[in-house]
């Protein structure tokens, strides 16, 4: 089923293109860093994303083959159009050393084990405890917000050698969290991956 463009969101785009060259990244690296943007009306997402176009590629693909989607909070859940998701929030608990954002994560590996996509926009915690588990992501999208962890989290996660969309500063939030993902599931599915 296609995509329904509306023509508020077709000018919108149109702007931020008149705004920010964004013809020089690669086809998906392009499509995130644009819906990224145009989520948050925010050009200097431009320079501070950081991801891999062969890591988008992956992630396409396993998105596209049926890979879950985990969330660390309902509202990046509730960004993401099109695609069910994964979040166990509710049912977590903290407790010492444990916030509920990392056990949502633990109880959300449990029940998606790996291959997964990851979407964090909320809480660091939650990125950091990803971070200790052996869960092998298609992609993490790691935008998690705030002044106490975040941008730590973030450069954790570019460490690790996972597969990831994250970004250095202490931006982020989840309707970029949400925009990062949905980008990946709006680029057309005739999209030809070059070597």
């Amino acid at each position: 089923m296609n995509r329904v463009v509306h023509p508020i969101e077709q000018e919108s785009f149109r702007r931020l293109r008149t705004r920010l060259d964004t013809s020089h990244f690669p086809p998906l690296t392009r499509a995130v860093v644009e819906r990224v943007i145009h989520s948050a009306a925010d050009l200097d997402y431009a320079a501070d994303l950081v991801m891999a176009e062969r890591d988008l590629q992956g992630a396409y693909r396993a998105l596209h083959s049926g890979a879950p989607v985990v969330v660390d909070v309902e509202m990046v859940a509730a960004g993401i159009t099109r695609r069910d998701t994964v979040c166990r929030l509710e049912d977590a608990r903290s407790g010492p050393g444990l916030t509920r954002s990392a056990h949502a994560v633990r109880l959300a590996y449990e029940d998606v084990g790996p291959g997964a996509i990851w979407v964090v926009g909320c809480a660091p915690t939650a990125l950091e405890e990803l971070l200790t588990l052996n869960a092998d992501p298609a992609l993490v999208i790691g935008l998690p917000v705030g002044f106490v962890g975040a941008a730590e989290s973030k450069a954790a996660l570019r460490e690790s050698g996972l597969p990831a969309v994250s970004n250095v500063s202490e931006k982020g939030g989840s309707a970029v969290a949400a925009a990062a993902l949905n980008a990946l599931l709006y680029h057309p599915t005739s999209y030809e991956e070059k070597p």
